[in-house]
């Protein structure tokens, strides 16, 4: 191999470096919940499959203390919590911040739903990793990035309906001129992210389930 190529594929190879670190964070994406294997009931695929009648009773959301957290103004900071619209604290305040902007928007998506079996939401947080500053403001597309796992229980029994499983509410982030705008009309992270969360957990709970 001659030294140009050697050269020519040495830039290619750090091109692709470059774009993979900060795909994650800055690569524009749908939203979606993450699709299940089997039916929600976890019977076989086989199994009769019913529309659900639920009405939610209580939303119980639990940040672990093994999530990482950041403050750091960069890109893409390594952790798995991000999140800068309430005021700075230490990690404990920021799971406390995230653990009332999941509430809020999943309860209010809950509200919507009046049918007959009264449920409860148990959800664990895997990851919260809104925008950083330099990222919400310059021309870099990005997303918010929002995982977490969902069990369903019956409320009077306790016993579960849906077994825990991964929701992938990651959905388009503002930024750049868009997020000025955003911000000027009073659009703010924690009010898109509360929206996107209500319609990602009622298209959850509206979806068949196994007999």
């Amino acid at each position: 191999m001659t030294v140009l190529n050697v050269q020519k594929s040495t830039k290619i190879a750090a091109a692709l470096l470059i774009a993979v670190a900060t795909s994650a964070c800055t690569t524009q994406s749908t939203s979606h919940a993450t699709s299940r294997a089997i039916t929600l009931g976890g019977a076989s695929a086989g199994a009769a499959m019913v529309a659900p009648d639920f009405r939610v009773t209580k939303v119980n959301v639990t940040v672990p203390e093994t999530l990482t957290v950041s403050e750091a103004n960069t890109i893409k900071p390594r952790a798995d919590i991000v999140w800068r619209e309430d005021p700075y604290g230490d990690r404990y305040a920021r799971y406390e911040q995230v653990k009332a902007v999941m509430e809020a928007g999943l309860n209010s998506g809950a509200a919507a739903l009046k049918g007959q079996r009264a449920i409860v939401l148990d959800v664990e947080m895997v990851r919260f990793h809104a925008q950083t500053e330099r990222v919400r403001y310059s021309s870099l597309p990005s997303r918010h990035e929002i995982e977490f796992l969902l069990t369903v229980r019956d409320a009077q029994t306790g016993d579960v309906i849906v077994p825990s499983h991964l929701v992938n509410a990651t959905f388009d982030a503002f930024g750049g001129d868009a997020a000025v705008a955003a911000d000027r009309a009073g659009i703010t992270q924690k009010q898109r992210i509360g929206e996107h969360l209500a319609g990602v957990i009622l298209s959850e709970l509206s979806k068949p389930i196994a007999l």
